[in-house]
């Protein structure tokens, strides 16, 4: 970022260069110079900041999704969101994370290659215990899975990967599904140990139990998408409209939506001591006189005006006045 001067910090160096306390050559030497900027191999840089902004948006609307799903699931407070998203060597990643842990592998068609869903023991026992009808706490001592354990713990993590595949929709459809469920990190090779991988880190708290879920995206899985993820794509995609047969679509199934339709006789006003004495046989007097038409609303709104009858021995209403049929809301600005 280039270093923009204040009008008192020009006038300070025109005077220094005036007085001959500062030499105008030394100054065009040191900008001659060539600045030497270390670079470490191992921790090859493959995404650009752009490119982990990106990163950055698409899993913030997963940590999202997975606080819908996690809540309703385990039907307690729980709370996600990203706390980091960097770029670092898999072997830096693998040794990082606890000897003992919970290790979702997954593949993500059409990408080629597997991907890492490493979910802290703290969260994942956590889980556990409230799927078992428990209150939600990790236990003191982590031990291995039983083979029951495993097969809960596939279950409530397959099902997070639909929360994946609706927060990449924007860049790419994709198919994620679980391959294996692993819990020692030096028996899991997805990549090369030099391999460039991004590490999304999402903060999860289930009731008074806090831990990390880390995702592990390798650079070689979603190079073929990599132009997709920047911000002139994002503003290209936002602009795209639906397509007619999607349009037709959502036409269909708003048709089928159901709505409450009510038919309001009146309203009337009476005291608790009224409404406690009411008996068989006692009359309401209503604010509207029989020859006026009732009020037909859907949902909240009144649309209809309408007469009573019946068809075939069951009440109903014909509808009389149209109301406010395409008569959108004025609101107050």
């Amino acid at each position: 970022m280039v270093d923009v001067l204040s009008q008192n910090e020009i006038d300070a160096l025109l005077a220094a260069l005036s007085s001959g306390e500062m030499d105008a050559e030394e100054l065009k030497k040191e900008d001659t110079q060539k600045k030497i900027r270390s670079y470490e191999f191992k921790r090859a840089v493959r995404f650009s900041k752009d490119h982990i902004r990106s990163l950055t948006r698409i899993h913030e609307n997963f940590a999202r999704y997975l606080t819908t799903y996690f809540s309703a699931q385990l039907r307690t407070f729980v709370q996600i969101s990203v706390v980091q998203v960097e770029q670092l060597p898999y072997d830096e990643f693998i040794r990082s994370i606890p000897k003992m842990t919970i290790l979702n592998i997954f593949e993500a068609e059409p990408l080629e290659g597997r991907m890492v869903m490493e979910v802290h023991p703290n969260v994942a026992y956590a889980m556990l215990d409230r799927m078992l009808g428990g209150q939600g706490v990790a236990p003191s001592k982590i031990n291995a899975l039983t083979e029951i354990e495993t097969i809960i713990m596939e279950r409530i993590f397959s099902r997070t990967f639909e929360s994946l595949q609706e927060a990449w929709k924007t860049i790419v459809d994709i198919s994620p599904r679980l391959e294996a469920l692993e819990t020692n990190p030096q028996f899991m090779q997805i990549v090369s140990p030099n391999e460039t991988i991004a590490l999304i880190s999402l903060s999860t708290k289930i009731g008074d139990t806090t831990g990390m879920i880390n995702l592990c995206i390798p650079h070689v899985v979603i190079e073929p998408i990599m132009p997709r993820l920047s911000v002139h794509h994002w503003f290209v995609s936002q602009k795209k409209t639906r397509a007619p047969e999607e349009v037709e679509v959502l036409k269909q199934r708003v048709s089928k939506a159901k709505l409450p339709i009510v038919a309001e006789l009146g309203q009337s006003s009476i005291s608790i001591r009224e409404f406690l004495g009411l008996a068989v046989g006692d009359v309401i007097a209503l604010n509207k006189p029989i020859g006026q038409g009732l009020d037909l609303k859907v949902g909240d709104k009144l649309k209809f005006i309408g007469s009573p009858g019946s068809v075939k021995d069951r009440l109903a209403v014909q509808i009389d006045e149209v109301v406010s049929e395409g008569v959108e809301d004025d609101y107050d600005e």
